[in-house]
């Protein structure tokens, strides 16, 4: 059973979010939060599965308290997910800085969101297209500084770099695997792979890496 800790600071929007995760079979809810503060002392009190996570919130917004979950040790096992109306880049940005594993907009589909809190319970990460995009745009309008230099990809191998190139532009393991002509499992290995030799946690982070490390070209 996948337990799910919901953080959304209104009531109406919290109590639907409880809903649709306690009629999905496989899923419950376990808590409810509406500030930041709470969603940081409830995920260390109760160590849910999947954090539902609001963005705007009094006290601590969202992307400060899904760096404090992420950051913190004793939490490993807990995965955020960011719950937005706003799909401005600086949330998508921050988000996935903060160390959160997937990101979605409230108006997504029930279906979406469902199958959203399980592929992040299982350890993989999730950005929809419409996401991914805003993300290339943010780096194309504005590089970040202290970009790391290429040197940060050493022992990276070439094959490896293909496979992080396509993990930055979005595409799923099945996507890549088509690509490449590669086998499901294949490119699951090399992801494996990657996220063991760079210092990310998980294939959200990826793909930042690939934009910060020059590996896309956001221009093309």
């Amino acid at each position: 059973m996948i337990r799910v800790l919901i953080v959304e600071d209104v009531a109406l929007v919290r109590e639907s979010f409880q809903m649709l995760v306690n009629s999905s079979e496989g899923c419950t809810a376990v808590g409810e939060a509406a500030t930041g503060l709470e969603a940081v002392r409830l995920a260390g009190e109760l160590q849910p599965d999947v954090v539902l996570m609001d963005v705007r919130m009094p006290e601590m917004d969202g992307i400060e308290a899904t760096r404090l979950i992420c950051r913190n040790p004793a939490l490993s096992g807990v995965h955020v997910l960011i719950l937005t109306t706003f799909d401005h880049d600086e949330y998508v940005y921050g988000a996935l800085q903060a160390g959160a594993s997937g990101f979605l907009l409230k108006d997504s589909p029930a279906g979406e969101l469902l199958n959203a809190i399980q592929v992040v319970a299982a350890g993989e990460a999730l950005l929809s297209p419409k996401v991914t995009r805003k993300l290339v745009s943010e780096f194309a309008r504005q590089p970040r500084p202290g970009k790391p230099i290429p040197g940060s990809l050493d022992g990276v191998t070439e094959r490896e770099r293909e496979v992080l190139t396509l993990v930055g532009r979005g595409l799923s393991n099945d996507e890549i695997a088509a690509h490449l002509g590669l086998s499901v499992a294949t490119v699951k290995t090399h992801v494996g792979r990657i996220l063991a030799k760079l210092p990310v946690r998980d294939r959200a982070q990826l793909v930042i890496v690939a934009y910060e490390t020059g590996l896309i070209n956001v221009a093309s």
